[in-house]
């Protein structure tokens, strides 16, 4: 979700103003953390009036949720297209490391509302968090289940295998200042990672893929 600040007082449609009071929550509730941030401070950002910004959000615990649902429905959406996108098991190990780093180099501070915030303790937004985590595990045991010929909880355990190696290392990735190449480090991550499924043919294949 990417937007720019609008003059104060432009006209925009109710969609566009949600949407670009959503940016302007996330760079201040990054930059300050959830229990520091005012509305006051969001509504300046957006170069808005508070009762504008109430008229869309009756609260700063609202504005959090939905800013929080918002980022965490987009990297299931990354996730999920990446797996679907291919139907080779490499290239869906590869896409599904890169979904996160993706995520991590275009949103970084969105990475950071969702599985760093000092709101985690909240139970919804908990809720959130942990409801993306289990829809990106889903969809990756669910092509596992399908190529691997293994069931259902032996592909989720692997599924979880390989998003907490995504996640770790996209956010390692991210605190470490990004001192190798996204590429690179995609490869080296998605190449771990293979070395280990890859010992799970599909069933339906007469010979072994490459490792």
């Amino acid at each position: 979700m990417t937007g720019t600040t609008a003059p104060r007082g432009a006209r925009l449609s109710r969609g566009a103003r949600r949407a670009q009071l959503l940016v302007a929550a996330r760079d201040v509730f990054a930059a300050q953390g959830y229990h520091a941030a005012a509305m006051d401070d969001i509504a300046e950002r957006a170069g808005v009036s508070k009762p504008v910004l109430y008229q869309h959000f009756p609260g700063k615990l609202e504005l959090y949720q939905a800013l929080l649902t918002t980022y965490a429905d987009e990297l299931v959406e990354k996730v999920s297209g990446a797996i679907a996108d291919t139907v080779d098991n490499r290239e869906r190990v590869h896409a599904a490391v890169a979904a996160y780093f993706d995520f991590v180099a275009g949103e970084g501070r969105a990475y950071r509302l969702v599985f760093e915030s000092d709101l985690r303790g909240d139970p919804e937004a908990a809720s959130v968090v942990e409801g993306a985590l289990n829809r990106c595990i889903d969809s990756i045991a669910g092509a596992v289940t399908t190529d691997a010929g293994l069931d259902k909880d032996r592909a989720q355990l692997l599924a979880v295998g390989l998003v907490g190696l995504s996640q770790v290392g996209a956010q390692y990735w991210l605190d470490s200042d990004q001192r190798i190449p996204r590429e690179e480090a995609v490869a080296l991550m998605s190449s771990l990672a293979w070395r280990g499924i890859a010992g799970f043919p599909r069933v339906n294949e007469s010979t072994p893929e490459a490792s």
